[in-house]
């Protein structure tokens, strides 16, 4: 069966681009595809700190429990903690 729907020419987002071809497969769209050329500029930047060990354990305990990486939770966390700051200077 062949599916007669476009692939869309722009998604908002790489989110919205996953969802897209999470609910379709690139088969039935292949006489629809072209060759692309084009380069990737993927920056990110990694800050390693050093944590005690038992409060590695409890971050990674509880962030398992939460259902989110360590470097979410931590990330979250951290980011509260910064705004909090910012507000009581």
């Amino acid at each position: 069966m062949r599916i007669t729907e476009t692939i869309p020419l722009h998604f908002q987002n790489v989110a919205e681009a996953a969802d897209f071809w999470d609910d379709h497969d690139l088969t039935d769209y292949w006489d629809l595809t072209r060759e692309a050329d084009f380069e990737v500029d993927i920056q990110r930047r990694v800050f390693l700190t050093v944590l005690e060990p038992e409060l590695a354990k409890k971050l990674t305990a509880y962030a398992h429990r939460q259902g989110v990486s360590t470097e979410t939770l931590i990330n979250v966390w951290l980011t509260e903690k910064v705004d909090e700051a910012g507000q009581h200077k």
